[in-house]
């Protein structure tokens, strides 16, 4: 998960949590900017949820854009 860690060594954070309406997110964000928030599929792994952050830290820094699941159509 070298996204993850590149992003917290350069002060950036994630976390991972209840968010209502969700049982469970995983957002991302550098020192301005949210980069990713995820909600947590039915039967995924906490490590496939923080594979899947990975993931979308990647996207964001290549210019691919924010992904946003929490405040988009509901999973």
């Amino acid at each position: 998960m070298k996204h993850i860690e590149a992003l917290i060594a350069d002060g950036g954070e994630i976390t991972v949590g209840a968010l209502w309406p969700h049982k469970c997110v995983a957002t991302a964000a550098d020192q301005s900017n949210a980069l990713a928030m995820l909600v947590r599929r039915v039967d995924e792994t906490l490590p496939a949820l923080l594979q899947r952050l990975d993931q979308a830290i990647a996207k964001a820094y290549d210019g691919g854009g924010f992904t946003d699941e929490v405040n988009s159509a509901r999973i």
